[in-house]
Parts: C-alpha cells; sequence; structure tokens
C-alpha cells in the first residue's frame, strides 16, 4: 500500500510564496513534457502561443467566501472556525480551534450562532447548525469573516487587499474555503487573447473544502477517498465538452479542482458530489494536460500529479518520487528557484 511518505520532497522556506505577483500572469510556468521528459522555462503569460483553435481550457470559476470565523462558547472562552462543505441550507461542516465538543453553542455576534449538533475529537472536524442561511448568512460572513489562506502562508495584506488576491478573476459561484489556485495565474486580457486564438474555454464548479488545510491520513488510503467536494456542470456544458472530447479535442484543465471535477463526471455523469482519490495507478479519462501550482509534501494534490505523469498514463512505472518525472521536476524547481503554494508559480503537464 502506498504511504504519504513516498511522496515527500525538501522545499526551503523562503521558496514559499508569501503573496502573489502584482501582474498575475508574469509568474513563472514550468513545462513538463511527459513524453520526451523534459523541462523548460517558461512564463505564465506564453501560454497563448501554444493553445489553439484543437485545445479545451476547463476553469474551476467557484469563489471563495470569507470561511474563516472567530467567536466565544456560551460557556466562555474564544475559538477559530473554518467553514467548508456545506452539508443543507444551514448546516456546515467546519475545522475547529481549539477541538468543540457537541451540543454547545457558539456565539459570533448579536446576530449570528451556531449549534455544534456533532464532533469529531479524532480530527477536530464539527457540523454546524446556524440560526442563518442564504442571503443572510453570507453577509454576515463577509462581515464577519476573514480569508481563509492556508497557514503556512505569512501574509500581512489587509483582508481588503487579500480578499482580491487570493481569488480568481472568474470566480462566480460562492462556496470554496480555499482558492483553486492554478487559475490565479489568468488575467482578462490573457482569457481574451486565448478565446481570440480561438481556444474553446469552458467553466466548471468545484467547491473545494478541507482537504486543502487538513494533512493526507493512512485511512485516506486505505479506504481509497478523500473529503467530500460538492461540484456542478452545466448541461451546455456538459454537452460541449463531451463533443470536444469525441472530436479530438485536447483538453487542459487548470488546477487539480477541475481535474477532480472533469474526472468525477467521467466517472459518474449524474453525481453532484465526490470523495474521488486520484493517486497512482490511476487512468485518466478526460483530462489531456494539466496547468497545476506547486503541492504540498506528501499531499493528496502531489500525489494526483504523480498519477497524472506516470502508467498507465505514460510509460513511467512507479518509482521512488525523487527518480520520477514528477519528483525531478519539482527538485528542478527548487533548484531554480521557483515560487511554491497557492500564490507561487505553476507548471504546466504536457
Amino acid at each position: 500500500m502506498l504511504n504519504p511518505t513516498d511522496f515527500d520532497y525538501h522545499l526551503p522556506k523562503n521558496q514559499i510564496a508569501n503573496q502573489p505577483l502584482n501582474n498575475r500572469d508574469q509568474s513563472r510556468l514550468l513545462f513538463v513534457d511527459r513524453s520526451s521528459q523534459k523541462l523548460s522555462d517558461h512564463h505564465f503569460f506564453e501560454i497563448e502561443n501554444y493553445l489553439g483553435k484543437n485545445d479545451v481550457l476547463v476553469l474551476n470559476q467557484t469563489k471563495v467566501f470569507p470561511a474563516r470565523i472567530f467567536g466565544q462558547k456560551s460557556t466562555g472562552g474564544h475559538f477559530e472556525i473554518l467553514l467548508a462543505h456545506q452539508i443543507s441550507q444551514d448546516t456546515l461542516e467546519a475545522l475547529s480551534r481549539p477541538r468543540l465538543k457537541s451540543g454547545l453553542l457558539l456565539n459570533f455576534s448579536s446576530l449570528l450562532s451556531a449549534q455544534i449538533i456533532d464532533s469529531n475529537p479524532d480530527t477536530g472536524l464539527i457540523t454546524l447548525k446556524f440560526n442563518q442561511f442564504g442571503t443572510e448568512f453570507y453577509q454576515s460572513l463577509n462581515q464577519l469573516g476573514h480569508t481563509p489562506i492556508p497557514p503556512y502562508i505569512k501574509n500581512s495584506q489587509s483582508e481588503k487587499i487579500l480578499r482580491q488576491n487570493y481569488q480568481t478573476i472568474y470566480a462566480k459561484n460562492t462556496g470554496s474555503s480555499a482558492a483553486p489556485t492554478a487559475g490565479l495565474h489568468f488575467t482578462k486580457e490573457l482569457l481574451k487573447k486565448l478565446s481570440d486564438r480561438g481556444v474553446q474555454i469552458e467553466y466548471v464548479t468545484l467547491h473545494v473544502g478541507l482537504g486543502t488545510f487538513q494533512p493526507l491520513r493512512l485511512e485516506n488510503l486505505k479506504s481509497k477517498t478523500l473529503h467530500t467536494e460538492s461540484y456542478f456542470i452545466d448541461p451546455d456544458t456538459i454537452n460541449r465538452l463531451n463533443n470536444a472530447k469525441k472530436s479530438g479535442k485536447k483538453i487542459t484543465a487548470v488546477g487539480t479542482t477541475t481535474t477532480r471535477c472533469l474526472e468525477s463526471f467521467a466517472i459518474n455523469p449524474t453525481a453532484t458530489s465526490t470523495q474521488l482519490f486520484i493517486y497512482p495507478p490511476y487512468k485518466f479519462k478526460f483530462v489531456d494536460s494539466l496547468i497545476t501550482n506547486f503541492h504540498l509534501p506528501q499531499s493528496s494534490l502531489l500525489m494526483l500529479v504523480y498519477a497524472f505523469c506516470s502508467h498507465p498514463n505514460t510509460p513511467q512505472k512507479f518509482s521512488i518520487f525523487s527518480d520520477s518525472l514528477i519528483g525531478q521536476a519539482y527538485l528542478y524547481a527548487v533548484q531554480n528557484d521557483y515560487r511554491f503554494f497557492s500564490f507561487g508559480d505553476a507548471m504546466w503537464i504536457i
């Protein structure tokens, strides 16, 4: 059985990007060619030179909401909550710090409160039933909440600026507790240039949940599942994507979240949520190339990227990470001062 430690690498802390570049599309882009096994340096805006009428670019238009909120227990004492998967209109799954017990009433303001109706002391996960939902609930969060940047990012920007920077320019459907970070590199101008070149641009929605913040566990490998994330693909988009795939167009997924959405759809076209865990060996059914940021060691996202670069998608058999194509790409990126993680640079696996 695979182990998370099989997907490890060393990263100097100074290569973790704590804030984005002023110009989103000026970030660096490492080309990873699965056929030739070659790596090459580029900048993100250069993708317009490599995409054309036979390409489909698929982006995740989920929108991050201010999911980190602070409050006080009815018994006293302060806490922090990270909201994630929405179970029903007034019920959400969340992470708490410190860990909280079931039955507690949590007060966030004079208007917003929630009851803990379930808790898992091992993981820190809780289920909250709020006294608000819909527009009223999100208005409260916009006033009280904070942008849920990952804990490894040390960012001193104001909340106003952070809400802009930690959001794709095409974000539309509210529901994510983390940004689909590969999409942060796109500008309106770049998308227009791609469209003018005849690139077919499509949008899906997958709401990014707690898996971004939680470490990968051996239990995930045993059950072969991950955290639940909800997704939606418009019926017209489905038809266009299916027609493009049948006609031989190349499907480029922007990010692991888009990839998870498309691959989940390919497995079960009627589903609206997924626990799909992509790790080697996995045969990709819909995605032909992948634009993605650099991921944390021992993470499910790194395992997905490894799977994309190995058998049965390429001739390369599973090997230790440092000997693999993706391991060599990460080593090259470290040695050549690429910026890592959410606000960092990207790679394009072709």
